[in-house]
């Protein structure tokens, strides 16, 4: 591992990171393996901003707390992304060493107990055959954490990174003993809201009034918001969520996130990851059917 120069970095050597230009940063400073056993609530990422944008439940649940903390691991280099304005004569690396930089303060604002950049490229990670160093990457860090709470994309995300960083996150929680899986994995919006799916089923995440901490934790990735403005989108999405989630009463939240519950993957090995969505997916068709169907019998 080639981590970054700032005093922060931090290495632990029971877990090998793959790729030359992983770095694990330690907000904080100080132990590498104290801080990830501190961990409580944990956002698995496919790149720099996801987990800003899709695990703030998470990351307010631990904010000036001494007893929670998140940490988060982002799994790809940032390598590819569309670039405009001032950052539009970049070169593919020099964004890449920016979104990283970009991460890590997103990671001291957050107050994280770590934030690990594992850099890999997605085409590494979309392909089932090259998968397995972050298969055990993933697993090594979440043995030596204390994560009750895992947040990661949902399995009806448009993006594929994003599906491949859940696939393999999936795995590795499954190679571990029962005693030290999460009690909860989340699947969270990003490239697909969950809007959709049916109430009863959708993990509601209220995410408190206050937006201004969230603004300034968006604001920080201005490689890419200078060119598609995510923390606005973002925003917008958490209080349509808070208002169009139920039309017979008055607002209760003023911001809110939905999720998949992924948590019966964990749980039962036989059960195939793709039967979470498909069966959502069959109980909103249902449903759609039973309300046009009664006017039309």
């Amino acid at each position: 591992m080639s981590p970054h120069p700032d005093s922060n970095s931090g290495s632990d050597p029971a877990i090998q990171l793959h790729h030359a230009q992983a770095d694990l940063y330690l907000p904080q400073g100080g132990d590498a393996a104290a801080w990830l056993e501190k961990t409580t609530h944990l956002g698995v990422g496919a790149h720099q901003d996801d987990l800003e944008f899709m695990a703030l439940h998470g990351i307010l649940a631990c904010l000036d707390r001494s007893d929670q903390w998140f940490g988060g691991v982002t799994c790809t280099n940032g390598a590819g992304s569309a670039r405009q304005g001032h950052f539009a004569d970049y070169t593919d690396e020099e964004m890449q060493g920016i979104r990283a930089e970009e991460q890590r303060e997103a990671a001291r604002l957050g107050q994280y107990s770590f934030m690990a950049q594992l850099a890999y490229p997605s085409s590494e990670i979309k392909d089932p055959t090259a998968a397995d160093n972050l298969v055990n990457e993933l697993r090594q860090l979440i043995e030596r954490s204390s994560a009750k709470v895992i947040y990661t994309h949902n399995l009806a995300d448009k993006h594929g990174t994003h599906i491949a960083v859940a696939a393999a996150l999936i795995k590795a929680i499954r190679q571990l003993p029962p005693e030290q899986r999460p009690e909860q994995l989340i699947g969270c919006e990003v490239w697909r809201d969950l809007d959709w799916m049916p109430d009863d089923q959708k993990v509601v995440m209220d995410l408190g009034q206050d937006a201004d901490f969230a603004a300034e934790l968006n604001g920080i990735f201005k490689s890419q918001i200078s060119g598609k403005r995510y923390d606005l989108a973002v925003e917008g999405r958490r209080r349509a969520n808070a208002t169009f989630f139920d039309s017979h009463s008055t607002d209760t939240c003023e911001r809110v996130c939905f999720g998949m519950d992924l948590t019966p993957l964990i749980t039962n090995e036989d059960l195939h990851p793709a039967q979470i969505p498909l069966s959502l997916i069959s109980d909103f068709q249902k449903s759609v059917e039973q309300q046009i169907g009664s006017y039309f019998a």
